[in-house]
């Protein structure tokens, strides 16, 4: 193997100083000295950029960052993604090997590791990345032998976000905020779902929004009584419910938020489940504050859920951790939930999603959210629309 030329400034594109990453870095090296791990194979994107800075959508192809508890990082990377790795990392540019698109990366993988003297170090991955494919697992053990399960070790990191981290949430809220009153005022009778969510993005991107790790979640009528429902050209009609969640995002970080809005009278139910998920999210916000639980934090929006009477139209997490995302998801939910038996005492800089809604399956759907930050005292939230449901 050949080292690679530099052709573009090394690191002129990484949104993070160098001291940072190397801090994290170092915070990694810790985790795998105090596991007995020597080295830590990353191939999840959320996490490679964390350590290393790497950002691109071409991460649908295998990367990965082979990270030794003692010594610098190497980074195997498709050889289109390579000046993209060398401008958004200060990766030391002999440490990187480029593969070709007729080469077999896992191949390219045991012959570092081969070429390194590390075939017989305990190596470790994390087994729940998404983009760890079951075949290059195999094909890698067949090759090394058994590989150590490194889950966790750097999400644990991620939790707790570091000031810098938490400035680009805040920014990302200030564009979410921004494509959300655009949604908000596309909703009239004629507009259809297409216009709404035109203007949620339009609005966002145009506030300086990047490219979000999950579409926007719109829909109007009886489509907004389905989990998850995006738009389809559906004209909005007088009676009928819109449901609206998106987020943006600031150098990959998140903020998300989640409205809901009626066209003309609303039902008598649909009020009073959207004041219960007002007052959920009160209560959940309540108890978002150090010393406190996962667990408590969902358990005091569940307590509101369950005396109203709305058990079975609630049977979800009350809220996930949010931060670094590449699609398909704008959550973190891998590095913490709040939900029951989640015992992870918070901590000030974590950062959640908190998404109270409830449905009537195929009828209609009504919630309200916060992005908010764990403080020393309680917690800071990071939306300025109000929460109320809005009536048009």
């Amino acid at each position: 193997m050949t080292s690679p030329s530099i052709v573009v400034e090394p690191g002129i594109e990484c949104v993070f100083p160098q001291e940072e990453i190397e801090q994290r870095q170092q915070a990694a090296r810790q985790e795998l000295e105090d596991r007995g791990i020597d080295i830590l194979l990353v191939t999840g994107p959320e996490n490679i950029f964390y350590l290393t800075g790497q950002q691109s959508p071409g991460y649908y192809t295998y990367q990965a960052l082979l990270l030794p508890k003692d010594g610098a990082p190497l980074f195997i990377v498709r050889q289109l993604e390579l000046n993209n790795l060398i401008a958004n990392t200060r990766l030391d540019i002999n440490n990187v090997y480029p593969y070709a698109d007729n080469a077999d990366p896992v191949d390219v993988t045991i012959e570092v590791i081969t070429k390194l003297g590390w075939s017989d170090k305990r190596i470790a991955i994390s087994q729940r990345e998404w983009f760890f494919p079951a075949a290059i697992f195999k094909a890698l053990e067949k090759q090394l032998g058994q590989l150590e399960d490194a889950t966790g070790i750097i999400e644990g990191l991620r939790a707790v976000k570091s000031p810098a981290e938490l400035a680009k949430i805040e920014q990302a809220a200030k564009y979410v905020d921004e494509g959300m009153r655009g949604g908000m005022a596309a909703i009239k009778i004629g507009n259809n779902e297409n216009s709404v969510v035109s203007a949620m993005m339009g609005k966002a991107i145009a506030a300086g929004c990047e490219y979000v790790g999950m579409e926007p979640l719109m829909a109007s009528g009886k489509r907004c009584g389905v989990p998850h429902g995006t738009w389809r050209r559906n004209e909005l009609r007088d009676g009928e419910p819109v449901f609206l969640e998106m987020a943006a995002c600031h150098d990959r970080y998140h903020a998300a938020l989640m409205r809901s809005a009626w066209i003309g009278q609303v039902p008598d139910e649909a009020r009073r489940m959207m004041d219960t998920c007002l007052e959920g999210l009160a209560e959940a916000l309540a108890m978002l504050k150090p010393g406190n639980t996962c667990e408590q934090v969902h358990d005091a929006c569940q307590k509101v859920i369950d005396r109203d009477g709305y058990t079975e139209n609630y049977k979800k997490r009350t809220g996930y951790s949010i931060g670094t995302a590449f699609a398909p998801d704008w959550g973190e939910g891998n590095v913490l939930s709040l939900y029951t038996d989640v015992k992870t005492v918070l901590k000030p800089g974590m950062v959640f999603h908190i998404p109270p809604a409830l449905r009537i399956y195929g009828v209609f759907t009504v919630g309200v959210s916060e992005t908010a930050i764990v403080t020393d005292s309680g917690c800071k939230t990071l939306s300025g629309i109000p929460r109320e449901l809005l009536v048009v």
